[in-house]
């Protein structure tokens, strides 16, 4: 008997534990049909920006006062700003085309880093069909003026505020930045995330040296950078009362087993899939069933954190331990 891959994920049911994270792939129709024709368990749509919903809504805001001046009476034609949807309809139009060309799971998602009125969209995201919305924090403390303290409450306050709009669930895609990421993780659960998503992947500018400009730059991701996520996944894993994602770094069905074994409810794809395309999900789907089957694992759900901290034999390989090891090990030419 073949093992059973199903997996759950922020109370949704998964047939198997891989996910397509946001990327540009997602914001297709005719490729989201692909990735579930492939085997994927859920999409994860491209993220809407604070900043294209706050344009937009400062774009009607002005139509309505262009006039309004030359009557007086005209203020009272125009419906109020609250009442008024300016949610960008091309996005709310893709979660709708999805969810009925779709069998799995449609996630949307939301990047933001303020407190604010663009929030509000999220309940707008749930009309539109969403099983569950990905909460995308993307926000480099900077400011010399603003400590550890203020930056971790912007943090709940957005998750607080998102939650509280919908009943779909929210997961929050993090920074792994934090100086206490357990006790993060477990306040932002506590403020209403039914998921963490570890780890936000900061992209990083470039100087471009011949035309003295700052210039963006993306790199895809390679499998050595999954160790950030395994880690604090294994070390989560039973600890925080909120499903655990994993994303970044997940190229091979090799890498997909090693976040589930440390504790992952799912692992998510964007750099893969960019490089190999949606068929790639099949050839990771066959090898982590291949791997179960060989060692007679019956599911997911029963190898699913069998190395998490909690579980390991040696809960101190995640800490310092780990450090001192590698350190004391490392051999090469010049060692």
């Amino acid at each position: 008997m073949s093992a059973d891959l199903r997996s759950r994920y922020l109370g949704l049911a998964l047939r198997n534990p891989i996910v397509a994270a946001a990327s540009p792939l997602t914001g297709s129709l005719d490729v989201l049909q692909r990735l579930q024709d492939a085997g994927v368990a859920a999409v994860v749509l491209p993220s809407l920006f604070e900043e294209q919903i706050e344009h937009e809504q400062m774009a009607t805001h002005n139509l309505m006062l262009s006039g309004a001046e030359l009557s007086p009476e005209a203020r009272g034609f125009f419906p109020e700003m609250q009442n008024y949807n300016t949610g960008p309809e091309h996005y709310l139009k893709l979660i709708a085309q999805a969810k009925r060309s779709l069998s799995v799971p449609v996630i949307a998602s939301l990047n933001g880093y303020t407190p604010g009125g663009w929030t509000q969209i999220a309940k707008q995201f749930e009309q539109a069909g969403a099983d569950a919305i990905e909460l995308n924090v993307y926000f480099l403390a900077a400011d010399p003026n603003d400590n550890s303290a203020a930056v971790e409450q912007r943090y709940l306050d957005l998750v607080a505020a998102v939650s509280s709009m919908v009943s779909v669930p929210v997961a929050v895609k993090v920074s792994p930045y934090f100086s206490a990421m357990a006790n993060m993780a477990a306040r932002l659960a506590a403020a209403g995330a039914a998921g963490l998503v570890l780890f936000n992947r900061f992209l990083q500018p470039d100087i471009l040296l011949d035309e003295l400009e700052v210039a963006p730059r993306l790199l895809l991701s390679t499998s050595d950078e999954l160790r950030l996520a395994l880690r604090w996944i294994a070390i989560l894993r039973g600890r925080v009362a909120a499903s655990l994602a994993a994303t970044g770094g997940a190229h091979t069905a090799e890498d997909v087993l090693k976040l589930l074994l440390a504790g992952a409810d799912c692992v998510m794809l964007a750099s893969s899939l960019l490089r190999q395309g949606p068929a790639h999900v099949g050839t990771l789907v066959r090898g982590v069933e291949r791997w179960l089957n060989e060692r007679e694992y019956a599911s997911v759900e029963q190898m699913k954190g069998s190395l998490s901290q909690q579980a390991c034999p040696d809960p101190a390989a995640f800490e310092r331990n780990n450090y001192m090891k590698a350190l004391t090990s490392y051999t090469g030419e010049s060692v």
